[in-house]
């Protein structure tokens, strides 16, 4: 008898209750430098392609949070500060955004890549958040290029560290984009050349 009246009891509650944290007023996104014009047709026949793969992530940076150095051994998050879909696919987008913009060429899907191979870019993104310690954003992403044709395979660190006045989502969000920008800009023309 009991048991009826206390989840009768309980119903009130059910919407009061979360078990989720509560999400921030808006989600975060990188801001492309390089973009390509509206309406401008591609086609690999006419220009290289090339295939640019998501990269690998460490576990800090498999979540929507944005990581802080907080010392050499330990890792925070920036409160109430969430990336609108993971860093891995964010910085993909912006590599690809600025490859076709910089170099002309054709990015290619996976699927796309069965018909025309061309070039493939893979890697690890390996710091994509803020240091506390230096007041900075910082992108480091070890790239591994496959050129067309190619039986070896290319690889190369790039980095840019960017000043922030506060750790905090407008500050991480602004940071973060513009060195993920200078990060995209040097694969690009590593691999333009």
């Amino acid at each position: 008898m009991k048991t009826p009246f206390l989840l009768f009891a309980a119903l009130p509650l059910a919407g009061c209750i979360s078990f989720a944290a509560k999400p921030p007023a808006s989600l975060l996104t990188l801001d492309t430098q390089a973009s390509v014009p509206v309406g401008q047709a591609q086609n690999s026949a006419t220009a290289k392609a090339i295939t640019i793969q998501v990269p690998a992530v460490p576990q800090s940076l498999a979540t929507a949070r944005i990581p802080v150095q907080a010392t050499p051994t330990s890792i925070a998050y920036v409160k109430n500060a969430l990336w609108a879909e993971p860093p891995a696919r964010l910085f993909a987008r912006l590599l690809s955004d600025t490859m076709t913009a910089r170099t002309g060429r054709v990015v290619l899907s996976s699927a796309q890549s069965s018909v025309d191979p061309g070039a493939r870019l893979s890697g690890e993104l390996r710091t994509f958040g803020l240091d506390a310690g230096q007041n900075q954003a910082v992108v480091i992403f070890d790239a591994s290029l496959i050129r067309m044709n190619a039986t070896t395979v290319e690889k190369q660190r790039f980095e840019a560290h960017v000043p922030v006045t506060a750790i905090d989502g407008p500050n991480a969000a602004t940071g973060i984009s513009a060195a993920a920008n200078q990060v995209a800009q040097q694969v690009a023309d590593w691999v333009g050349r």
